[in-house]
C-alpha cells in the first residue's frame, strides 16, 4: 500500500514537471522550424497542459484499465471547472473576452452534447474514437485560422515571448521530456491500480478522483499563474481548451485502442454532473455580460462565481462517495 501511494505521489510530481520540460522543448523545436508565436501559443502550449491526461489515458488503456482513462477525462473536465476556475476566480474575478463567449463557450457546449450523445449506447467505440478525434483537428484548425489574425492575441504572444532553446537543447529537452512523462505516467498509473485493487474501490472511481486532481494540477498553476499576471483571457482559455481535448482527445483513446464498454455511472452521475457544471459557467457568463452593460464586448465572473463552482464541485465529490 505505501509503495503504491507512493508510486502515485512520485508519479505526479515527475508528470508535472516533465510536463513542462516537454513543452518547452515541443514550442522551440516549432519556432525554429518557423511557425509563428501565436501558432505555438494556440496550439503546442495551450494543449500542453493536457499532456499528462493524454499520456495517462493512453498508458491505462494499453494496460487493460480503459475504466481509469475515461474517469481521469471525466474527473480532469470537473476539476477544471469546479476546482481550478473556482480557486482562480476566488483569487482573481475575470473578465472574459467577446470572442471566448462567441466561440470557443459554444464550442465547448457542443462538444459536450455531442459527446454524450455518442456515449449514450453506453460504449466508446472505434468509431467514436475517430470522430472525437477528427472533431478535435477541425477545431483546432479553426482556432488557429480564426485568432492568428487577433491582434490583441499577437500583442500578448509578444508580451509573454516564449523561452527560446537552440536547436539541440530543443530536441534533448523534448526527448527528456516525453521519455519522463511516459515513465512517470506509467508509475502513476501503476500506483492507482494498486490501490485499486487493495481497497477494492473501482479504477473509474480512482480515475475520477486522485488521477483526475493529480493530473489537473498544470492547469491549476497555469491558470492561476496567468490570471495572477492580469491575462484572464488564457486562463480562462486554457480551462476551455483543456476541456475541449480531454473530451475530443483524452477520451476517444480507449476507443482507438481497444474500445470501452461504460459502466452506467458514467453517463448517470459523472457525465452528467460535468455537463451541469459547464452549463452553469456558460450561463454564468451570459448573465455576467447582461450585468456589466457598459462593456458590451466583455462579460464578468466574479468570486461569487467561483465560490458556486467550488460548491458544486464539493456537492459532486459528496454524491460520487455516497453512491460507491
Amino acid at each position: 500500500m505505501l509503495i503504491a501511494a507512493a508510486a502515485i505521489l512520485a508519479g505526479f510530481i515527475i508528470l508535472i514537471w516533465s510536463a513542462d520540460l516537454f513543452v518547452s522543448g515541443a514550442a522551440s523545436i516549432a519556432e525554429n522550424m518557423g511557425m509563428s508565436p501565436i501558432v505555438i501559443g494556440l496550439t503546442i502550449v495551450s494543449l500542453g497542459t493536457s499532456a499528462p491526461e493524454v499520456v495517462v489515458s493512453i498508458i491505462a488503456a494499453t494496460s487493460d484499465a480503459g475504466d481509469l482513462a475515461v474517469g481521469n477525462a471525466i474527473g480532469s473536465n470537473i476539476a477544471n471547472t469546479g476546482l481550478v476556475l473556482g480557486i482562480t476566480l476566488l483569487i482573481v474575478p475575470m473578465c472574459v473576452h467577446h470572442r471566448c463567449m462567441k466561440q470557443e463557450v459554444p464550442a465547448l457546449l457542443v462538444v459536450t452534447l455531442g459527446v454524450g450523445l455518442l456515449l449514450l449506447d453506453g460504449v466508446i467505440s472505434k468509431l467514436d474514437g475517430v470522430l472525437m478525434m477528427g472533431a478535435l483537428f477541425l477545431i483546432l484548425f479553426q482556432m488557429v485560422r480564426s485568432q492568428a489574425g487577433d491582434t490583441s492575441l499577437l500583442e500578448e504572444a509578444e508580451e509573454e515571448p516564449l523561452q527560446h532553446l537552440n536547436p539541440m537543447r530543443a530536441w534533448l529537452t523534448f526527448a527528456i521530456g516525453l521519455a519522463l512523462l511516459i515513465a512517470s505516467s506509467r508509475l502513476l498509473v501503476w500506483g492507482a491500480i494498486s490501490i485499486a485493487e487493495q481497497w477494492g474501490v473501482p479504477e473509474l472511481i480512482i480515475g475520477l478522483t486522485i488521477v483526475a486532481i493529480g493530473t489537473s494540477l498544470p492547469e491549476l498553476a497555469a491558470t492561476v499563474a496567468s490570471a495572477l499576471r492580469g491575462h484572464t483571457e488564457i486562463a480562462l482559455g486554457n480551462i476551455i481548451g483543456s476541456n475541449l481535448f480531454n473530451l475530443l482527445g483524452v477520451m476517444s483513446i480507449p476507443g482507438l485502442i481497444n474500445g470501452e464498454i461504460l459502466e452506467p455511472s458514467v453517463l448517470t452521475r459523472d457525465y452528467a454532473a460535468m455537463s451541469g457544471i459547464i452549463l452553469i459557467l456558460a450561463v454564468g457568463i451570459h448573465v455576467g455580460r447582461k450585468r456589466k452593460a457598459a462593456m458590451e464586448s466583455h462579460s464578468y465572473l466574479g468570486r461569487s462565481m467561483g465560490a458556486l463552482l467550488l460548491s458544486l464541485y464539493g456537492g459532486y465529490y459528496y454524491w460520487l462517495f455516497m453512491t460507491i
